[in-house]
């Protein structure tokens, strides 16, 4: 494949990295004011480690997360994290 620089497809590639570029500059100011956000939280007392995995869990659907938090449970047991339970516990 052979583009001219002043050709059509040349003029369409170089709109399309233009656009590329200035949606990762406004993506790099946004990771800036994200990291900004979380340096006043954790001056506030809130740790960023929770706070992100809050952001996770509620960017997933109530399926999702009820689906991860039994596997989780299960994986805990089978670590020896948590006791099972027995039939008399219940």
């Amino acid at each position: 494949m052979t583009i001219g620089h002043n050709s059509m497809d040349g003029q369409m590639l170089l709109q399309y990295i233009d656009r590329i570029e200035k949606l990762q500059e406004a993506k790099d100011m946004v990771a800036l004011d994200i990291k900004e956000v979380l340096m006043d939280s954790k001056m506030n007392g809130f740790e960023n480690k929770i706070l992100k995995q809050i952001i996770k869990l509620r960017r997933m659907s109530a399926e999702d997360r009820d689906e991860q938090d039994a596997l989780l449970e299960l994986y805990k047991q089978a670590a020896g994290m948590i006791p099972q339970q027995t039939d008399e516990d219940i």
